[in-house]
C-alpha cells in the first residue's frame, strides 16, 4: 500500500482479500509473496529505495528469478497521486508490471498511464459477483519499460554463431536458344512437260499358214 494513501477500513479489507486471491490464483506459475495492508514482508530492491508492491512474483525454477510485480488498486486509489507515487516507480523496474483496477476504472487507469508515461505490461479489471471475484485481461503491452531498455543496451559478450553451410544459389537455367524460323521452301521450277508416251499398238496377229492345196 502506498504510504500517502489511507483507504477506508472496508475498502482496505477488500483490497487485502484481492491480494490473497491473486496469490492463490498465480501459485501455479509463480512463487508469489504479498505485502497486504501496511506490511512490508517482501521488498524489491534494498535500502531506502526498496519498493513494496502488493505482490512480488518469482520463478518456480531453481534460479528463483524475479518475474514481475503486481499492484492492486481500489476505486479510491486510481488517481493521479497514486500513479505518480507508485506506478511510475514499479514500471521502471527490470521486470513486468501488472496493474489490477476495478472494471469501472479501466479507462481512468489507461489515461493515468499515458499521462505519467507508465508502461504497464498487463492491465486487469475485476468485479465482484456475490463472494466471487472475476478477473479480466483488458490490456497487454509489448513495450518495454525504461529500466528494461537500459538493461537491454548493456554490452553483451558476443556468442559465436555455429557455422552455417551456405548453399550457393543455383544459377538460373539458361533459356533455350530460339529456334530459327523455318526457311521458305524453294519454289519448284517449272520443267517442260514431256509428251506422254504413245501407247504401243498391239502386234499384228500372226497369220496362220495357208493350208496346203489339196492335190487333185
Amino acid at each position: 500500500m502506498s504510504p500517502i494513501l489511507v483507504r477506508p477500513v472496508r475498502e482496505q479489507l477488500e483490497h487485502d482479500r484481492l491480494i490473497r486471491l491473486l496469490q492463490v490464483k498465480l501459485r501455479r506459475k509463480y512463487d508469489a509473496g504479498i505485502n497486504p495492508g501496511a506490511e512490508q514482508n517482501v521488498p524489491v530492491g534494498v535500502g531506502p529505495g526498496a519498493l513494496y508492491p502488493d505482490l512480488v512474483l518469482w520463478s518456480l525454477e531453481k534460479g528463483h528469478r524475479l518475474q514481475g510485480v503486481v499492484e492492486v488498486e481500489t476505486g479510491e486509489s486510481v488517481n493521479h497521486l497514486e500513479a505518480l507515487a507508485q506506478w511510475t516507480h514499479l514500471s521502471k523496474l527490470r521486470t513486468a508490471f501488472h496493474l489490477y483496477v476495478p472494471a469501472a476504472m479501466v479507462e481512468v487507469a489507461r489515461r493515468l498511464c499515458d499521462d505519467n508515461h507508465v508502461v504497464a505490461n498487463e492491465v486487469w479489471s475485476y468485479h465482484t459477483i456475490g463472494d466471487q471475484v472475476r478477473f479480466t485481461l483488458v490490456h497487454r503491452s509489448k513495450e518495454t519499460s525504461p529500466g528494461r531498455v537500459e538493461a537491454s543496451k548493456a554490452p553483451k559478450k558476443p556468442i559465436a554463431a555455429p557455422a552455417q553451410v551456405v548453399k550457393k544459389a543455383a544459377k538460373p537455367a539458361a533459356k533455350p536458344a530460339p529456334k530459327p524460323a523455318p526457311k521458305p521452301a524453294p519454289k519448284a521450277s517449272k520443267a517442260p512437260s514431256k509428251p506422254a508416251p504413245k501407247k504401243a499398238k498391239p502386234a499384228a496377229k500372226a497369220r496362220k499358214p495357208a493350208k496346203a492345196q489339196k492335190r487333185k
